[in-house]
């Protein structure tokens, strides 16, 4: 493949699978696209740890990194670790302070240990949470977005959600965030780029966006 190539590594969100970037087309002269998906932790498994682990995936120097929400939060993690030539951060937060009210209570009362268990055999308050909206008429659809429901990797997700530490922005990424996004409202303040009428999961509606403005954001 010629070194003009570059490489892109796309990240789902929580308990998501790699389809939800099955709309992202992008000139194949130019990009390849790699699709990485969530591996069960290891007991007690850092988020340090785990992102280290997550790297042996990027097989390739000077790649891009992209992450959507949760996976947003993985890829900052796992940038510490490489040698990127962009790091795109969608539908996330730039650091702890912008978790929403209702994480951050989790966080303190240590709800967060009982919740998952619930998700399991509850795909309405699972996309819920993962995509922000409640999914009655369309669960058939979202079922093959959400394909990660194993109770140890729910459990350690949540609690690196609610418990991460960063405190700052990561300098070397790029935030892309909807105004209309419901999971993580308060992430459009700051340095970030603004998807006008983009939701929580508009890698998937707004996905024309991305065809068109990925590639002149790469080149930059």
């Amino acid at each position: 493949m010629s070194q003009s190539i570059t490489h892109i590594y796309l990240m789902p969100g929580l308990a998501a699978s790699p389809k939800i970037f099955e709309y992202i087309e992008l000139p194949p002269q130019r990009y390849c696209l790699h699709f990485l998906e969530w591996q069960i932790p290891k007991r007690e498994e850092t988020f340090d740890s785990y992102a280290q682990r997550m790297c042996k995936f990027i097989e390739h120097e000077n790649a891009v990194l992209l992450g959507v929400s949760f996976g947003g939060m993985l890829v900052q993690e796992m940038s510490k670790f490489l040698n990127l030539k962009k790091l795109f951060v969608v539908s996330s937060v730039k650091s702890y302070h912008e978790l929403p009210k209702r994480l951050k209570i989790l966080k303190y009362t240590k709800a967060y240990k009982v919740l998952p268990t619930q998700w399991l055999s509850n795909i309405d308050l699972l996309a819920k949470y993962a995509f922000g909206e409640t999914i009655k008429k369309r669960v058939d659809l979202y079922k093959k977005y959400l394909s990660v429901t194993d109770k140890t990797y729910l459990d350690w997700s949540i609690e690196q959600i609610v418990c991460w530490k960063q405190d700052k922005p990561n300098p070397k990424a790029i935030y892309i965030h909807g105004d209309n996004d419901l999971v993580f409202p308060h992430s459009c303040q700051g340095d970030c780029i603004v998807v006008k009428g983009g939701t929580h999961i508009m890698i998937l509606n707004k996905y024309k966006w991305f065809n068109e403005n990925l590639p002149k954001l790469i080149e930059s």
